[in-house]
């Protein structure tokens, strides 16, 4: 699983003109899912996001983390995360999780946010969306479960 996490002041979703998540302070979470993921590395991603301490403190110092800044997510499925161009100028995405099997998994990671008590916002599984935000820092974090559990 795959996550790229941007510190943002305001991030939303928009779906066909209409909004269909909106955050202030928080993480927008681009999050792709691979076939071999799963429910463990869901959990796993939502604990490490939720505990990250990327945002500035009183001595301009990142050392505070979601729940202290009182900072939400937003999350958009992003199966592009797991894009290949080794081979020409087309990326193929083989390795991307397949539509079933890749919505279940944002579902459960969503709920898995939810449950840590982080108010979480979403855009919609396999939409055209447009998203909009404001990079603060800019902070942009790359999280991969592969590197962090450490498959082999």
């Amino acid at each position: 699983m795959k996550a790229i996490l941007q510190r943002v002041t305001h991030a939303k979703v928009t779906i066909d003109g209409q909004v269909s998540g909106e955050i202030g302070t928080g993480f927008l979470v681009l999050l792709g899912v691979a076939p071999e993921d799963t429910q463990e590395e869901a959990l796993y991603l939502a604990r490490k996001i939720a505990g990250l301490r990327v945002f500035t403190d009183e001595n301009d110092k990142m050392n505070l983390a979601l729940a202290d800044v009182g900072g939400r997510l937003l999350v958009v499925s992003q199966f592009t995360l797991y894009a290949d161009c080794r081979k020409g100028k087309r990326p193929n995405f083989i390795k991307a999780a397949k539509g079933e099997q890749a919505n279940e998994l944002y579902e459960y990671f969503v709920s898995c946010c939810r449950g840590l008590g982080i108010e979480t916002q979403t855009g919609a599984f396999g939409a055209d969306m447009k998203v909009e935000l404001l990079n603060d820092g800019p902070v942009t974090i790359p999280l991969d479960t592969d590197e962090l559990m450490r498959k082999k």
